[in-house]
């Protein structure tokens, strides 16, 4: 079946608050999507965001981020006053997330909403507890004890604390009980809201496709209670990190920094962690997207003492025998694997061997210098197309930025011309390509330019910013898209009045 959905991040929905949110205007977004003829709203990881602002280096891997938690909805529950909310600066832009502004004021107001709903405990609040009892606890020490020490890494903490010492985690869980059950109250909204956002959008026949990353971050509730699923010595140091190799595109590679697994661990406990990580995105989301999806066959072990990627080296990962593995444990699974860069016959063979579609991204295709294969001509039908991800530029960004060469190639390619609009051009060739589904980032449907790009990989503090305006997500556009999408066979079937 020929499909199609838009990727927008829950942050870029509009919103007074500072920052997108699963209230009012999610809502509004998912009528839109079914009003466009989409079937699938593709998001960004939904984790609570570190220091940088990405949503791929969370505090943890199981957890909501707080900031996207409705204050109108909190409102209604009468946990917090409209007043109150309005009392506080969200920041200067409607179009700009202000991070620092979110940190600062957004959890002393939910601090207000904690006064009100610790005097009368919902009925399901308890049984939420329990249910996700093995990460909530470990997550709302772990924050709590975070808060407590200035904001510091757990590996700068104390060692009772750093190890995990029974004694001290007993006596630390006494300490801090009323911090804990401050970030458990905001799991639970969190989770409340989003059952009840991913209920609406289902039953408006939207699916939504969620992201996981493949690492987790070393500052996370993850590595601090499962050391030993990590590339850690005995220390509890980092001895490897993930990054990229040097490339055409950065001389010293990518960085990233993250903990490695312990692939022989996991091997040997059934892969356990990684089971349960996939079964909670499998929950929260219709359809999973696991990022670096080439890391599993091999992946790149950087020493943690170096400043730059380039003297890492590529080591084995666990192949098929995890996804195998997992879906003995889970069935089969739903997944989209993202398989772009430089991929070897090995990564190749991983992505058959395991059914998932991998992906077609068109701004790679224009290398004038060699055929692609991410030209559509050269596409299978059991693949994922996008124009661009949270990664690359908007359609008109990289129409102004790209080498001309490149642009030109794309314009004959696809026929592209002002009077149709350059971004509607190739998301028309997105749309009228063989691949099964199709995702265009929602910047690229608005028309945007390089100003509304989501991310620049290798920078930091330009990023993951980007909102939409109030009033810019009309029914007249998702009359226009759902056009194309009867044109080119992927408008959903039901009538959306």
């Amino acid at each position: 079946m020929r499909t199609s959905g838009i990727l927008m991040h829950i942050s870029s929905l509009p919103s007074k608050y500072g920052i997108g949110t699963m209230g009012r205007e999610a809502r509004k977004y998912v009528d839109f999507l079914a009003k466009a003829g989409q079937t699938y709203w593709q998001i960004l990881p939904i984790c609570p965001t570190s220091y940088g602002d990405s949503p791929y280096q969370s505090f943890s891997s199981f957890a909501g981020n707080p900031y996207f938690i409705d204050l109108d909805l909190l409102c209604k529950d009468k946990l917090l006053k409209k007043a109150e909310c309005d009392s506080y600066f969200w920041g200067k832009s409607d179009t700009e997330v202000d991070y620092g502004i979110l940190y600062e004021n957004r959890y002393d107001l939910l601090k207000k909403a904690y006064k009100r709903f610790v005097k009368n405990l919902p009925d399901d609040y308890e049984v939420f507890c329990e249910e996700q009892s093995e990460w909530l606890d470990n997550y709302a020490l772990f924050m709590a004890l975070k808060d407590a020490n200035g904001g510091n890494e757990w590996s700068k903490w104390e060692k009772s604390l750093k190890f995990r010492e029974e004694a001290s985690i007993v006596q630390t869980r006494k300490t801090y009980a009323e911090e804990m059950d401050f970030y458990k109250m905001l799991q639970y909204l969190f989770f409340r809201q989003w059952n009840s956002l991913k209920a609406y959008a289902n039953e408006k026949g939207i699916q939504i496709i969620g992201d996981v990353p493949i690492y987790v971050a070393m500052d996370s509730a993850d590595v601090w209670a499962n050391p030993s699923q990590f590339y850690l010595d005995e220390k509890l140091e980092l001895i490897e990190v993930a990054g990229c190799p040097p490339d055409a595109f950065s001389a010293d590679g990518q960085l990233w920094g993250n903990p490695l697994f312990r692939w022989d661990v996991m091997k040997a406990d059934g892969y356990t962690w990684w089971t349960k990580r996939i079964a909670a995105m499998s929950k929260i989301y219709d359809v999973v997207r696991i990022d670096h999806f080439r890391g599993f066959d091999s992946y790149y072990a950087i020493p943690a003492k170096d400043d730059t990627a380039r003297n890492g080296k590529w080591k084995e990962g666990p192949g098929m025998d995890l996804f195998r593995c997992m879906e003995q444990k889970l069935g089969r699974l739903n997944i989209i694997v993202e398989d772009l860069g430089y991929l070897t016959p090995s990564v190749l063979k991983l992505v058959k061997d395991s059914g998932f579609p991998g992906m077609k991204l068109i701004q790679f295709a224009f290398d004038t210098r060699e055929e692609s294969d991410y030209l559509p001509h050269n596409y299978q039908k059991h693949s994922v197309v996008y124009t661009g991800t949270h990664d690359n530029d908007t359609i008109l960004g990289w129409m102004k930025n790209a080498p001309r060469e490149s642009v030109n190639f794309a314009k004959k390619y696809f026929n592209l011309t002002k009077e149709e609009g350059y971004n509607w051009g190739m998301m028309r060739g997105a749309w009228a390509s063989v691949s099964d589904m199709a995702i265009v980032p929602m910047q690229d449907i608005l028309g945007l330019d390089g100003k509304a790009r989501m991310n620049t990989p290798s920078t930091l503090g330009c990023n993951w910013k980007w909102r939409a305006k109030e009033g810019q997500i009309t029914p007249q556009l998702a009359n226009k898209v759902r056009k194309y999408m009867k044109l080119y066979g992927r408008e959903r079937c039901e009538v959306v009045k």
